[in-house]
This record gives C-alpha cells, sequence and structure tokens, in this order.
C-alpha cells in the first residue's frame, strides 16, 4: 500500500491513476467499515438499555439514547456520502468537482475523501449560503 507522502509526491500529470484510486477505495473502505462498526454498537447500546425504575434514571437514559441518535443519523448520512464516493470511483468521476470538472486535488482529498467539490467551489458556495442566511 502506498503512504500519503509517496501519494502526495506523485506528479500531477498522475492525477487519479490506478494506484491513487487504489488508495481512497481502501481508504474508504476503511471508513465505510469503521461506520458500520459504531452503528452497530450504537444498536446494541440502545437494545440492551434495561427499564430504569427512577424517574431521574429514565430521564438519563432517553437523553443519552437522543443523543446517540443524533450521532447515528449523522454516520448515517455519512455512510451514503461513502458509497456515493466509491460509486465515483467505479466510475472513474472520482477527484473532480462536479461543478467545475477541475481537479479537487489530494491534499484536499486526504483530509476529506468524500469531498466531490475543489475547494474554490465550496468557498463560492459557503459565501453564496453566508450571503443568503445574512440578506434573510
Amino acid at each position: 500500500m502506498i503512504t500519503k507522502q509517496q501519494l502526495l509526491s506523485m506528479p500531477e500529470s498522475e492525477y487519479m491513476n490506478d494506484v491513487q484510486l487504489s488508495f481512497f477505495r481502501s481508504l474508504l473502505i476503511e471508513q465505510k467499515d469503521e461506520i458500520e462498526a459504531q452503528l452497530i454498537g450504537v444498536r446494541g447500546l440502545m437494545n440492551d438499555q434495561a427499564k430504569e425504575a427512577d424517574e431521574l434514571d429514565r430521564a438519563l437514559v432517553e437523553e443519552e439514547n437522543r443523543q446517540r441518535l443524533r450521532i447515528a443519523d449523522r454516520q448515517t448520512k455519512l455512510m451514503r456520502k461513502v458509497v456515493k464516493t466509491l460509486n465515483l470511483i467505479d466510475e472513474g468521476e472520482y477527484g473532480y468537482c462536479k461543478v467545475s470538472g477541475e481537479p479537487i486535488g489530494l491534499p484536499r482529498l486526504l483530509i476529506r475523501p468524500t469531498a466531490d467539490l475543489c475547494a474554490e467551489e465550496k468557498a463560492r458556495q459557503e459565501s453564496r449560503e453566508n450571503h443568503y442566511i445574512k440578506v434573510r
């Protein structure tokens, strides 16, 4: 397996070659497996909750369950993005901005492997969102 340093030292002309795609596929599969394990753990914790007799204990368990559900919801959304990104690798479209078609760049993909926008387009999108919120 190639290291991050080796990946970053590759020439730009080799962007999204088979080695790089294999690296990101492995990274995403590992992330997917971690998310699946976390979701199984959350389900197990929620199923194993004993019925608490004390009112305060029940309230605490309910609050913990709400937090677990919020985390599980975020993890489920991330899982969908990971699966979608793996499909992009299969389709040969991974690593390129879905708006401009420009390369997203290895440093950005190493930080956020599910990124589908280049940094410039993401900044434009966030700027529009912030402008919209301020105008409202």
